[in-house]
Protein backbone atom coordinates (compact mmCIF):
# COMPACT_ATOMS: atom_id res chain seq x y z
CA UNK A 1 0.00 0.00 0.00
CA UNK A 2 1.22 3.40 -0.97
CA UNK A 3 0.27 6.21 1.59
CA UNK A 4 0.99 9.62 0.82
CA UNK A 5 1.16 12.12 3.86
CA UNK A 6 0.42 15.90 3.89
CA UNK A 7 4.08 16.94 5.55
CA UNK A 8 3.73 20.82 5.31
CA UNK A 9 2.48 21.32 8.88
CA UNK A 10 5.81 20.05 10.43
CA UNK A 11 8.21 21.41 7.25
CA UNK A 12 9.35 24.72 9.58
CA UNK A 13 8.12 25.37 12.65
CA UNK A 14 6.21 22.19 14.38
CA UNK A 15 2.75 24.13 16.38
CA UNK A 16 0.47 21.68 17.13
CA UNK A 17 -0.85 20.26 14.09
CA UNK A 18 3.20 20.23 12.41
CA UNK A 19 3.84 18.06 15.49
CA UNK A 20 1.06 15.66 15.28
CA UNK A 21 1.95 15.36 11.48
CA UNK A 22 5.47 14.39 12.31
CA UNK A 23 5.12 12.16 15.07
CA UNK A 24 2.34 10.48 13.32
CA UNK A 25 4.71 9.97 10.34
CA UNK A 26 7.04 8.28 12.46
CA UNK A 27 4.78 6.03 14.25
CA UNK A 28 3.97 4.87 10.89
CA UNK A 29 6.69 3.95 9.95
CA UNK A 30 7.48 1.37 12.96
CA UNK A 31 4.04 -0.40 12.09
CA UNK A 32 3.87 -0.67 8.55
CA UNK A 33 4.79 -3.96 6.70
CA UNK A 34 7.27 -4.75 4.36
CA UNK A 35 4.71 -4.28 1.32
CA UNK A 36 3.72 -0.54 2.57
CA UNK A 37 5.52 2.67 1.80
CA UNK A 38 5.18 6.10 3.22
CA UNK A 39 6.00 9.28 1.30
CA UNK A 40 5.77 12.85 2.33
CA UNK A 41 4.53 15.51 0.85
CA UNK A 42 5.99 18.94 0.42
CA UNK A 43 5.44 21.85 -1.18
CA UNK A 44 6.91 25.11 -0.78
CA UNK A 45 8.62 28.07 -2.69
CA UNK A 46 11.65 28.80 0.20
CA UNK A 47 11.66 25.70 2.42
CA UNK A 48 12.91 22.37 1.70
CA UNK A 49 11.97 18.86 2.99
CA UNK A 50 15.03 17.35 3.21
CA UNK A 51 15.85 13.67 3.02
CA UNK A 52 15.99 11.74 6.58
CA UNK A 53 13.54 14.17 8.24
CA UNK A 54 11.94 10.94 8.86
CA UNK A 55 13.81 8.04 8.29
CA UNK A 56 12.50 5.03 5.95
CA UNK A 57 10.04 7.65 4.70
CA UNK A 58 10.54 8.93 1.05
CA UNK A 59 9.95 12.33 -0.01
CA UNK A 60 8.29 14.44 -2.60
CA UNK A 61 9.24 17.88 -2.34
CA UNK A 62 7.85 20.14 -4.51
CA UNK A 63 8.79 24.02 -5.30
CA UNK A 64 5.21 25.73 -5.27
CA UNK A 65 4.34 28.01 -2.90
CA UNK A 66 1.69 27.03 -0.42
CA UNK A 67 -0.65 29.78 -0.11
CA UNK A 68 -1.10 29.16 -4.41
CA UNK A 69 -1.36 25.27 -4.38
CA UNK A 70 -3.94 25.61 -1.62
CA UNK A 71 -5.67 28.26 -3.43
CA UNK A 72 -5.70 25.59 -6.87
CA UNK A 73 -6.38 22.33 -4.64
CA UNK A 74 -9.50 24.06 -2.60
CA UNK A 75 -10.81 25.76 -5.30
CA UNK A 76 -10.40 23.83 -8.39
CA UNK A 77 -9.53 20.53 -7.25
CA UNK A 78 -6.05 20.44 -9.42
CA UNK A 79 -3.26 19.25 -9.50
CA UNK A 80 -4.39 15.64 -8.36
CA UNK A 81 -1.69 14.02 -6.11
CA UNK A 82 -0.90 11.70 -8.24
CA UNK A 83 0.56 14.22 -10.52
CA UNK A 84 2.91 15.61 -8.05
CA UNK A 85 3.42 12.53 -6.24
CA UNK A 86 2.92 9.29 -9.00
CA UNK A 87 1.00 6.61 -7.86
CA UNK A 88 -0.92 6.68 -4.24
CA UNK A 89 -3.41 4.24 -2.66
CA UNK A 90 -4.11 6.63 0.41
CA UNK A 91 -3.63 10.77 0.03
CA UNK A 92 -4.04 12.00 3.61
CA UNK A 93 -4.60 15.28 4.15
CA UNK A 94 -3.37 16.98 7.11
CA UNK A 95 -5.94 19.80 8.06
CA UNK A 96 -9.72 19.58 7.41
CA UNK A 97 -9.64 20.19 3.62
CA UNK A 98 -9.15 17.44 0.78
CA UNK A 99 -5.63 16.50 -1.17
CA UNK A 100 -7.19 16.07 -4.65
CA UNK A 101 -7.01 12.99 -6.19
CA UNK A 102 -7.50 10.45 -8.97
CA UNK A 103 -8.29 7.14 -7.86
CA UNK A 104 -6.56 7.03 -4.31
CA UNK A 105 -8.50 7.49 -0.91
CA UNK A 106 -8.85 10.17 0.44
CA UNK A 107 -8.54 10.92 4.18
CA UNK A 108 -8.42 14.14 6.32
CA UNK A 109 -7.71 15.16 9.32
CA UNK A 110 -9.92 17.23 11.78
CA UNK A 111 -8.35 18.78 15.17
CA UNK A 112 -11.18 21.29 16.13
CA UNK A 113 -13.97 22.90 14.15
CA UNK A 114 -13.92 26.81 16.33
CA UNK A 115 -13.14 27.94 12.51
CA UNK A 116 -16.86 27.62 12.03
CA UNK A 117 -17.72 30.23 14.53
CA UNK A 118 -14.02 32.11 15.39
CA UNK A 119 -11.87 32.32 12.65
CA UNK A 120 -10.43 35.96 13.76
CA UNK A 121 -6.39 35.91 13.77
CA UNK A 122 -6.27 32.83 11.86
CA UNK A 123 -4.71 32.48 8.26
CA UNK A 124 -6.41 34.38 5.56
CA UNK A 125 -6.84 31.13 3.65
CA UNK A 126 -8.57 29.29 6.71
CA UNK A 127 -11.03 32.20 6.98
CA UNK A 128 -11.43 32.03 3.15
CA UNK A 129 -12.12 27.98 2.99
CA UNK A 130 -12.03 26.15 5.87
CA UNK A 131 -15.83 27.54 7.21
CA UNK A 132 -17.20 26.79 3.37
CA UNK A 133 -15.52 23.87 2.50
CA UNK A 134 -14.80 21.60 5.41
CA UNK A 135 -18.44 20.28 5.75
CA UNK A 136 -18.32 19.12 1.93
CA UNK A 137 -14.90 17.80 2.11
CA UNK A 138 -15.49 15.89 5.53
CA UNK A 139 -18.55 14.14 3.63
CA UNK A 140 -16.59 13.41 0.57
CA UNK A 141 -13.48 11.85 2.33
CA UNK A 142 -13.32 7.91 2.82
CA UNK A 143 -12.33 8.75 6.37
CA UNK A 144 -12.20 11.77 8.97
CA UNK A 145 -9.58 10.86 11.24
CA UNK A 146 -9.97 13.02 14.46
CA UNK A 147 -7.74 13.52 17.76
CA UNK A 148 -10.51 13.36 20.30
CA UNK A 149 -14.15 12.00 21.18
CA UNK A 150 -15.66 15.90 21.54
CA UNK A 151 -13.72 16.69 17.73
CA UNK A 152 -15.77 13.10 17.00
CA UNK A 153 -18.89 14.57 18.07
CA UNK A 154 -18.18 17.73 17.12
CA UNK A 155 -17.48 16.36 13.12
CA UNK A 156 -21.00 14.70 13.35
CA UNK A 157 -23.52 16.74 14.58
CA UNK A 158 -21.63 19.70 12.79
CA UNK A 159 -20.41 18.47 9.59
CA UNK A 160 -22.37 16.09 8.73
CA UNK A 161 -19.85 12.96 8.69
CA UNK A 162 -21.27 9.73 9.51
CA UNK A 163 -20.02 7.73 12.91
CA UNK A 164 -18.48 4.67 10.86
CA UNK A 165 -15.99 7.09 8.99
CA UNK A 166 -14.74 8.51 11.71
CA UNK A 167 -11.30 7.20 12.97
CA UNK A 168 -10.02 8.76 16.75
CA UNK A 169 -6.16 8.29 16.67
CA UNK A 170 -5.11 10.78 19.66
CA UNK A 171 -1.75 12.28 20.25
CA UNK A 172 0.47 9.95 21.66
CA UNK A 173 2.42 11.27 25.20
CA UNK A 174 6.09 12.15 24.39
CA UNK A 175 9.21 10.22 25.30
CA UNK A 176 10.00 12.18 28.16
CA UNK A 177 11.66 10.81 31.46
CA UNK A 178 9.53 12.01 34.69
CA UNK A 179 10.95 14.73 36.53
CA UNK A 180 12.37 14.33 40.35
CA UNK A 181 9.14 16.35 42.80
CA UNK A 182 7.05 19.22 42.08
CA UNK A 183 8.50 22.68 42.13
CA UNK A 184 6.38 25.44 43.49
CA UNK A 185 8.86 28.02 42.73
CA UNK A 186 9.21 27.44 39.29
CA UNK A 187 7.40 29.18 36.58
CA UNK A 188 3.99 29.25 35.56
CA UNK A 189 3.60 28.47 31.90
CA UNK A 190 1.18 28.91 29.25
CA UNK A 191 2.39 26.77 25.56
CA UNK A 192 -0.05 28.01 22.80
CA UNK A 193 -0.95 30.50 20.17
CA UNK A 194 -2.57 33.75 20.85
CA UNK A 195 -5.92 32.96 18.83
CA UNK A 196 -8.44 33.86 20.52
CA UNK A 197 -9.59 30.67 21.60
CA UNK A 198 -6.99 30.50 23.36
CA UNK A 199 -8.21 33.13 25.68
CA UNK A 200 -5.03 34.60 26.82
CA UNK A 201 -6.13 38.15 28.26
CA UNK A 202 -8.44 35.74 30.66
CA UNK A 203 -5.28 34.03 31.60
CA UNK A 204 -3.44 37.59 32.28
CA UNK A 205 -6.26 39.24 34.14
CA UNK A 206 -5.99 35.15 36.60
CA UNK A 207 -2.78 36.16 36.82
CA UNK A 208 -2.86 39.26 38.21
CA UNK A 209 -5.74 38.53 40.75
CA UNK A 210 -2.90 35.58 41.50
CA UNK A 211 -0.21 38.47 42.36
CA UNK A 212 -3.02 40.59 44.48
CA UNK A 213 -3.32 37.96 46.66
CA UNK A 214 0.32 36.11 46.49
CA UNK A 215 2.94 39.31 45.62
CA UNK A 216 5.48 36.89 45.27
CA UNK A 217 4.12 34.66 43.08
CA UNK A 218 6.22 32.94 39.91
CA UNK A 219 6.63 34.77 36.85
CA UNK A 220 4.10 33.87 33.79
CA UNK A 221 6.05 32.33 30.95
CA UNK A 222 4.55 32.12 27.42
CA UNK A 223 5.75 30.42 24.75
CA UNK A 224 4.41 29.79 21.15
CA UNK A 225 4.17 31.78 18.05
CA UNK A 226 4.04 35.12 18.63
CA UNK A 227 1.22 37.31 17.42
CA UNK A 228 0.96 39.99 14.89
CA UNK A 229 2.98 43.56 15.94
CA UNK A 230 0.65 45.83 17.50
CA UNK A 231 -1.70 42.98 19.41
CA UNK A 232 -3.38 44.07 22.34
CA UNK A 233 -1.93 41.05 23.91
CA UNK A 234 1.97 42.22 23.51
CA UNK A 235 0.81 46.03 24.81
CA UNK A 236 -0.55 44.42 27.61
CA UNK A 237 2.24 42.28 28.86
CA UNK A 238 4.83 45.70 27.85
CA UNK A 239 3.12 47.68 30.07
CA UNK A 240 3.30 47.95 34.15
CA UNK A 241 2.88 45.59 36.31
CA UNK A 242 3.00 42.65 33.90
CA UNK A 243 5.82 43.77 32.16
CA UNK A 244 8.17 43.07 35.56
CA UNK A 245 6.48 39.04 35.88
CA UNK A 246 5.68 37.67 32.56
CA UNK A 247 7.91 36.59 29.55
CA UNK A 248 6.97 36.21 26.20
CA UNK A 249 9.16 33.46 24.34
CA UNK A 250 8.11 33.15 20.87
CA UNK A 251 8.51 29.84 18.95
CA UNK A 252 10.30 27.22 21.15
CA UNK A 253 12.13 23.78 20.45
CA UNK A 254 11.05 20.42 21.27
CA UNK A 255 14.56 20.70 23.53
CA UNK A 256 13.51 24.63 24.80
CA UNK A 257 9.86 23.55 25.43
CA UNK A 258 10.38 20.06 27.53
CA UNK A 259 13.48 22.38 29.78
CA UNK A 260 10.38 24.86 30.07
CA UNK A 261 8.11 22.17 31.06
CA UNK A 262 10.76 20.87 33.38
CA UNK A 263 10.90 23.66 35.48
CA UNK A 264 7.53 25.21 35.32
CA UNK A 265 5.70 24.62 38.93
CA UNK A 266 2.52 24.37 37.08
CA UNK A 267 0.61 24.51 33.24
CA UNK A 268 -2.44 26.10 32.74
CA UNK A 269 -4.91 26.14 29.64
CA UNK A 270 -7.44 28.46 29.40
CA UNK A 271 -8.60 27.87 26.11
CA UNK A 272 -12.55 28.37 25.47
CA UNK A 273 -12.61 25.75 22.90
CA UNK A 274 -9.80 22.91 22.29
CA UNK A 275 -9.66 19.69 20.17
CA UNK A 276 -7.23 17.88 22.05
CA UNK A 277 -4.54 19.87 24.17
CA UNK A 278 -1.00 18.31 23.78
CA UNK A 279 0.68 20.41 25.94
CA UNK A 280 -1.63 18.72 28.89
CA UNK A 281 -0.38 15.57 27.69
CA UNK A 282 3.26 16.99 27.85
CA UNK A 283 2.77 18.44 31.21
CA UNK A 284 1.77 15.48 32.80
CA UNK A 285 4.20 13.14 31.20
CA UNK A 286 7.16 15.01 32.78
CA UNK A 287 5.44 15.69 35.81
CA UNK A 288 4.34 18.89 36.40
CA UNK A 289 0.54 20.10 37.48
CA UNK A 290 -1.74 21.04 35.79
CA UNK A 291 -4.79 23.93 35.21
CA UNK A 292 -7.36 23.50 32.65
CA UNK A 293 -10.67 25.02 31.29
CA UNK A 294 -13.42 22.86 31.58
CA UNK A 295 -13.92 23.24 27.88
CA UNK A 296 -13.79 21.22 24.45
CA UNK A 297 -11.45 18.19 24.88
CA UNK A 298 -9.78 19.45 27.91
CA UNK A 299 -11.66 17.33 30.47
CA UNK A 300 -11.38 14.49 28.54
CA UNK A 301 -7.96 14.39 27.72
CA UNK A 302 -6.66 15.47 31.58
CA UNK A 303 -9.28 13.71 34.00
CA UNK A 304 -9.03 13.95 37.22
CA UNK A 305 -5.25 14.87 36.78
CA UNK A 306 -6.37 18.70 36.18
CA UNK A 307 -7.78 21.48 38.41
CA UNK A 308 -10.39 22.23 35.87
CA UNK A 309 -11.78 25.73 35.39
CA UNK A 310 -14.63 27.85 33.87
CA UNK A 311 -12.18 30.30 31.54
CA UNK A 312 -14.24 32.79 32.03
CA UNK A 313 -13.93 33.15 35.79
CA UNK A 314 -10.82 34.68 36.04
CA UNK A 315 -11.26 34.55 40.52
CA UNK A 316 -11.70 30.73 39.39
CA UNK A 317 -8.37 30.34 37.84
CA UNK A 318 -6.69 32.52 40.07
CA UNK A 319 -7.46 30.55 42.90
CA UNK A 320 -6.88 27.39 41.16
CA UNK A 321 -3.29 28.12 40.73
CA UNK A 322 -2.67 29.63 43.81
CA UNK A 323 -3.76 25.93 45.14
CA UNK A 324 -1.06 24.46 43.25
CA UNK A 325 2.05 26.62 44.49
CA UNK A 326 0.55 26.59 48.29
CA UNK A 327 -0.96 23.09 48.92
CA UNK A 328 2.02 20.62 48.27
CA UNK A 329 -0.69 18.12 48.80
CA UNK A 330 -2.75 19.38 45.88
CA UNK A 331 0.38 19.74 43.25
CA UNK A 332 1.68 16.04 44.30
CA UNK A 333 -1.60 14.69 43.85
CA UNK A 334 -2.04 15.87 40.32
CA UNK A 335 1.12 14.56 39.16
CA UNK A 336 0.49 11.42 40.36
CA UNK A 337 -2.62 11.56 38.72
CA UNK A 338 -1.02 13.12 35.59
CA UNK A 339 1.45 9.93 34.93
CA UNK A 340 -1.55 7.36 35.54
CA UNK A 341 -3.41 9.79 32.91
CA UNK A 342 -0.55 10.40 30.16
CA UNK A 343 -0.04 6.25 29.83
CA UNK A 344 -3.24 6.39 27.83
CA UNK A 345 -1.78 7.90 24.95
CA UNK A 346 0.23 6.12 22.41
CA UNK A 347 1.49 7.27 18.98
CA UNK A 348 2.05 3.64 18.61
CA UNK A 349 -1.53 2.62 19.34
CA UNK A 350 -2.42 5.52 16.70
CA UNK A 351 -0.63 4.77 14.15
CA UNK A 352 -2.11 1.12 13.97
CA UNK A 353 -5.00 2.30 14.35
CA UNK A 354 -4.61 4.91 11.47
CA UNK A 355 -3.12 2.21 9.45
CA UNK A 356 -5.93 -0.52 10.22
CA UNK A 357 -8.09 2.61 8.80
CA UNK A 358 -6.01 3.15 5.51
CA UNK A 359 -6.68 -0.67 4.63
CA UNK A 360 -10.01 -0.59 4.94
CA UNK A 361 -10.79 2.91 2.79
CA UNK A 362 -8.49 1.37 0.20
CA UNK A 363 -9.62 -1.82 -0.14
CA UNK A 364 -13.06 -0.28 -0.13
CA UNK A 365 -11.35 1.79 -3.44
CA UNK A 366 -10.46 -0.95 -4.85
CA UNK A 367 -13.60 -3.17 -4.82
CA UNK A 368 -15.48 -0.35 -6.07
CA UNK A 369 -13.64 1.27 -8.47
Amino acid sequence: MRILIDYRPALVERTGVGEYAHEMAQALLSVLSSDDKLTLFSSSWKHRLEPGRVPGAAIVDTRIPVRILNLAWHRFERPVVETLAGPVDVAHSMHPLLMPARAAAQVVTIYDLFFLHDSAGTASEIRRDYPALSAIHARRADAVVVISEYTAREAISKLGVAPERIVLCPPGAPSWSPRAGTNSSGPILYIGSFERRKNVPGLLRAYARLRSRLPDAPELVMAGRPPDSGSEILETISRPPLNRYVRHLGYVTDEERQRLYRSASMLVVPSLDEGFGMPVVEAMTIGVPVVAANRGALPEVAGDAAQLVDPLDDEGMAEAMLRILEEPAVAQASVERGFRRARRYSWRASAETLLQAYRQVHERRRTTA
